[in-house]
């Protein structure tokens, strides 16, 4: 957003980089071996590699985006991703050379060094931002124009992050807010004034989209005293924290939401990874599960061994969703009705198919068919979206993706029943993030998050 933050985060960048090629070289140190000469150009080359890797992955994982507004543990997390990708960087490259000079044990050592030195240098950086904010040094002056909703907001954000380096000289706002608690400094058109009598480095209009003659008086004010200007768009609370600005010829437009699934080239790799993960699942699992567990349903209760039960999917298309069988047939017809604790529907073999998620399974055909993904927002019945889709906020935006297998939702305990609207809201929140923060790894992350819960049981699931 300000130059100061393209600073800093070049200056992480460098750091980063020149802590992975210290981290490499004190490795080979670590080893204890002399490089034979002849050998020498692999590990310049495997060098060069890991840092073309971390130079992609950092910005894929957008390690240095907006650092200061995320706290420690969310960036080591990035971090870790990034650390992770070094390590299976380092066994490919060293396959492919048949290098046997270098051990996979050099792997292993290379990235736990690096992860230690990277969290250290992040901890420590943190620190030193943060005391030298604390002491007022390297502070920058903002005046706000606009004393509403998105100037508090704003003046808010930066109160709470005094690492951001901002100081909030005051605001200037045609009407006296009570809450702005002795930082009014006037009217709007009191702006030459407070130009000339304090040091001003910033001025953030933060105005409604109806000022624009107030926005355009501002900025012509502040050009002449040479003050940079930072509009803050009011109809930005339209949008979602994943907007896009592009071109439409010679127009300026905005993509109120914006995900990676939109693109045509992630639906294909996301499509490849369902693909893979199901044939593996169905080849290895279900061919020999499906007769266990139908063996069991069928000496559980009479009826189907599979439950069968019309879903919506991207773009609202519906679907037919496969499930074990985990209820009597004769509750499991008609009306639609969520399963609750100790429900007296659900058959014995039920209980532990649905406490396990194993019910669940049959739906890696559906991602085969196409209807699916592995990893997405839960497919809710025809009857439970057109409930929600009145009540909630956004709820329909979960259909821009298809639905999954697992979710972000699911492994975050919001499975199973929705008692009422409020656990539906937070649900619905969780597969709007993960809609907009999609990515391979972040599906990899579901994915043994949903089998450890497989393994040691979800209270949720009943």
């Amino acid at each position: 957003m300000f130059s100061q933050y393209k600073f800093i985060n070049l200056l992480q960048f460098l750091l980063d980089n020149l802590l992975l090629i210290f981290s490499f070289l004190l490795v080979t140190v670590i080893l204890g071996k002399p490089i034979p000469n002849e050998l020498i150009n692999n590990h310049y080359f495997l060098l060069s590699c890991l840092i073309i890797v971390w130079f992609f992955s950092s910005h894929s994982i957008k390690l240095y985006d907006d650092f200061r507004s995320r706290n420690l543990t969310i960036e080591l997390i990035a971090v870790f991703k990034n650390v992770s990708i070094q390590f299976i960087s380092a066994i490919i490259v060293l396959y492919l050379l048949d290098e046997i000079f270098l051990s996979k044990t050099f792997s292993f050592i290379y990235a736990a060094v690096l992860f230690f030195f990277l969290a250290a240098q992040k901890y420590f950086f943190r620190k030193t931002l943060y005391l030298l904010r604390k002491k007022g040094r390297n502070l920058r002056n903002v005046l706000i124009i606009g004393a509403g909703g998105v100037g508090k907001n704003f003046y808010d954000l930066l109160k709470d992050n005094p690492q951001f380096g901002y100081h909030i000289t005051g605001f200037l706002d045609n009407e006296k807010k009570a809450y702005l608690n002795g930082q009014y400094l006037g009217e709007i058109k009191d702006l030459e004034e407070v130009l000339l009598k304090k040091i001003i480095d910033k001025v953030v209009i933060a105005l409604p989209y109806y000022a624009a003659d107030q926005i355009e008086e501002v900025t012509r004010v502040c050009d002449r005293y040479t003050k940079r200007v930072i509009i803050i768009p009011d109809y930005l609370r339209f949008v979602s924290n994943r907007y896009h600005i592009s071109m439409f010829g010679r127009f300026p437009v905005i993509n109120v939401r914006e995900d990676k699934l939109n693109e045509y080239h992630w639906r294909f790799v996301k499509r490849i990874f369902d693909i893979t993960l199901s044939l593996f699942v169905v080849l290895f699992v279900l061919s020999w599960l499906v007769p266990l567990i139908a063996f069991a349903i069928k000496i559980s209760s009479p009826g189907p061994i599979f439950f069968k039960q019309e879903r919506w999917g991207r773009n609202n298309r519906k679907f037919i969703a496969y499930k074990f069988r985990s209820m009597h047939v004769r509750n499991e017809e008609g009306t639609y009705q969520q399963a609750t604790k100790n429900d007296h529907r659900i058959t014995k073999i039920g209980r532990i198919l649905r406490k396990t998620n194993i019910d669940e399974l049959p739906q890696f055909f559906n991602v085969l068919k196409g209807d699916m993904s592995v990893v997405g927002p839960r497919p809710h019945p025809t009857s439970l979206n057109l409930e929600s889709k009145e009540k909630i906020d956004l709820y329909m935006v979960r259909h821009f993706v298809k639905p999954g297998v697992s979710g972000w939702a699911q492994v975050n305990g919001f499975r199973g029943e929705t008692k009422n609207e409020e656990l539906m809201k937070k649900r619905v929140g969780y597969d709007l993030w993960y809609i907009e923060n999609w990515s391979v790894w972040l599906d990899v992350q579901i994915i043994f998050l949903t089998i450890w819960a497989m393994i040691v049981g979800d209270p949720n699931a009943y």
